[in-house]
């Protein structure tokens, strides 16, 4: 490994011990690095980040390093009452949000959420819906395209707002399935 290779493979521990990650694989060409970081106490003969950087930053004239390197994890700091309970409910909403389905625009277009200027809109979050029931519009070259819910449940959120641009793929609502 050059200088340079060393020092990125150094960042990249760091930034992974930092980030608590439990477990890393880079391949590169032929080099292979496997990084494990552990939850518990490190058994014997295992390494710490700051022993693998060390490793790494030493000149090996004929020492071979191994490509997978145990590594011990980094004390993290005490967490105060509201960190954890900031993460539980952090990871309360991504368990939600994953269970969600998205509707995404089919064309790219002009969003409007009801069928004519100062109407009501087809739905609002709480609503309802059916599948193949109008969502909203999306107005491309002067044709205005209803866009069908594909799933039956309730709408959580609206995505964009009336008379945005929007680009094929791009997110339009949240919906609950039922």
């Amino acid at each position: 490994m050059n200088p340079d290779e060393m020092k990125e493979l150094k960042e990249l521990i760091e930034f992974l011990r930092e980030s608590k990650i439990a477990e890393f694989a880079l391949e590169r060409g032929e080099l292979k690095v496997q990084l494990k970081f552990q939850t518990e106490a490190a058994p014997e003969g295992m390494f710490d980040a700051s022993t693998v950087a060390r490793l790494l930053s030493a000149p090996h004239a004929g020492i071979h390093v191994p490509a997978v390197l145990p590594l011990a994890p980094a004390v993290p700091p005490a967490e105060t009452a509201a960190q954890t309970a900031a993460q539980t409910a952090a990871a309360a909403t991504a368990a939600e949000e994953a269970t969600l389905y998205t509707v995404k625009s089919p064309i790219v277009g002009t969003f409007y959420e009801s069928p004519s200027p100062g109407a009501s809109a087809f739905v609002k979050p709480g609503d309802h819906v059916e599948v193949g029931q109008p969502l909203c519009i999306i107005e491309a070259m002067k044709l205005m395209n209803e866009i069908e819910s594909d799933v039956a449940g309730e709408v959580v959120k609206r995505l964009v707002q009336n008379g945005q641009p929007v680009m094929y793929g791009d997110p339009l609502f949240t919906v609950r399935p039922s």
